[in-house]
């Protein structure tokens, strides 16, 4: 595949990745709790897609990384940037998959064991204070991954 190609295929890749990421967070899930009456349903069901989405965005930020350095190696030095915003978007996602969300699942199942919403537990400060760090966290990944479509397009072809 020549430099052109892999170019065009970041791009889509990209562009696909982030746009799903967004309207994930920002359509869907809002969706769900005005569609939905019960709250901690519509938690449990938007925890799960942000797991599914940080899980993804780990995988994607890893081959794009691949892609990025390939790149950079074959002379498109403006990749380099881009090879940045994946790293933090990568740091975003590990933190959101293997610490933020399991915490979170960790707390809100205690309190589902007994048989209450996680937010009259004595752990809903910690909870709320999680949730906030993931929404930022969020929101970083979401401003990074625009910065990482407009870059991989700034000097396309």
């Amino acid at each position: 595949m020549n430099r052109t190609q892999t170019q065009r295929l970041f791009t889509v890749i990209s562009g696909l990745w982030v746009g799903a990421f967004i309207s994930i967070g920002f359509l869907v899930v809002p969706v769900i709790f005005m569609a939905m009456g019960d709250r901690q349903v519509a938690g449990l069901i938007a925890g799960n897609l942000f797991k599914l989405t940080a899980y993804i965005s780990v995988g994607v930020c890893g081959f794009l990384m691949v892609m990025a350095n390939h790149l950079v190696k074959s002379g498109s030095q403006a990749y380099r940037l881009v090879r940045w915003l994946l790293l933090l978007i990568l740091v975003c996602g590990v933190l959101a998959a293997f610490v933020i969300i399991p915490w979170m699942n960790g707390l809100r199942d205690q309190a589902l064991l007994l048989g209450i919403s996680v937010r009259e537990t004595i752990n809903a400060n910690l909870f709320g204070l999680l949730h906030s760090l993931s929404n930022i966290i969020f929101m970083i990944q979401s401003i990074l991954g625009i910065g990482l479509v407009w870059q991989s397009t700034k000097y396309a072809d």
